[in-house]
């Protein structure tokens, strides 16, 4: 498990050797990392867009503020998303006998718990790009690119997450929050459509 006293966190590593890591031969740190490090860059634009957005939206304290929060969380599941696969690749590596139900039933709950991380993903994103809407269409004019890549970027996390959710979900139950990402997607995509037809006025 990544994080442990043999491997650091990945936050604390440089860029260049957390990109080796996800090209490595290894589980993880795999997609859902990818696509929480995604939305926190996401985020990260938007808290500096706000900052210098403050003569154009009298709250963009508040708005760098939640920003900064949602980059934090966001860059922490990072970790997270890594740490939860990890439990279903224990699962899987248990042996079929004499056992193969129980082994089954573990793997479909890690694989349950697993999706949670990149749900809260897509929840993340959803907020993000609502945030770097309003910096888009009423922040600062010479961060309208950054605040549009945000959007975007913030899209693009949330359907990268939403993928796994889908996946780490598959089975014979009806589960919410396979709807809950469909209406999540839904919004965030809203936003990102939003902030770029802001490109074209």
């Amino acid at each position: 498990m990544s994080g442990s006293a043999n491997e650091p966190a990945y936050l604390e590593l440089p860029l260049g050797s957390f990109l080796g890591l996800v090209s490595a031969t290894e589980p993880a740190p795999a997609g859902g990392s990818v696509a929480a490090v995604a939305v926190s860059l996401a985020a990260s634009l938007c808290v500096m867009a706000a900052r210098l957005s403050t003569k154009q939206i009298p709250d963009a304290p508040e708005i760098a503020a939640t920003a900064e929060s949602l980059r934090d969380r966001a860059s922490s599941l990072c970790q997270a998303d890594a740490d939860a696969y990890s439990l279903v690749m224990s699962a899987k590596r248990r042996p079929r006998e004499p056992d193969p139900d129980e082994r089954s039933r573990q793997i479909a709950a890690a694989l349950s718990v697993a999706a949670d991380v990149p749900l809260e993903v897509v929840q993340i994103a959803a907020r993000v790009a609502d945030v770097a809407v309003r910096i888009a269409e009423g922040g600062n004019p010479n961060l309208l690119g950054d605040a549009v890549t945000a959007a975007v970027l913030a899209d693009a996390g949330a359907r990268a997450a939403a993928a796994l959710v889908l996946i780490n979900l598959q089975g014979p139950e009806e589960d919410d929050r396979l709807s809950q990402v469909e209406v999540l997607l839904e919004e965030t995509a809203s936003s990102a459509a939003r902030a770029r037809r802001r490109l074209k006025n």
